[in-house]
């Protein structure tokens, strides 16, 4: 079974759009193709999204609460990936470092982001394919 980490960008589409193609991923029967792997700041990452952006807040209507439970249902649902290295892989935002460092920590065979600006394009990074959801979706079937 193929082991993928879902960055906080699809998290985050997952939760706005619950009907929506980027939500199947985390539900049946996808999610009984694939170990998803997280880490504590790919989750903190999407919590501070979802709590801190009111652009976010007036697309869609939901409580602080309806995140709280969001994250802690990702927890129930996730093996967590420990001892994260620290990398510099993306140059021009460090920010997404921390994603990649998941992916290599969780011996992930895909990062699945909807980054095409900075994630996106590096394609592969020590054997892992960086993909889009819809593309992961697909090769699972």
């Amino acid at each position: 079974m193929p082991r993928a980490v879902l960055d906080s960008s699809v998290l985050v589409s997952a939760f706005l759009t619950p009907h929506g193609f980027v939500v199947r991923l985390l539900r049946d029967p996808a999610r009984s193709r694939y170990q998803l792997c997280l880490s504590d700041a790919i989750l903190t990452e999407t919590a501070e999204t979802l709590l801190a952006k009111s652009t976010l807040r007036r697309y869609a209507a939901y409580t602080d609460e309806d995140v709280r439970d969001f994250v802690r249902w990702l927890l129930t649902q996730a093996e967590m990936a420990t001892d994260v290295p620290v990398l510099r892989v993306v140059l021009n935002d460090p920010k997404d470092d921390p994603i990649i460092a998941a992916a290599v920590a969780a011996k992930a065979d895909y990062l699945i982001t909807g980054d095409r600006a900075h994630l996106l394009p590096i394609g592969e990074y020590q054997g892992i394919r960086i993909i889009g959801p819809r593309a992961f979706l697909e090769m699972l079937g």
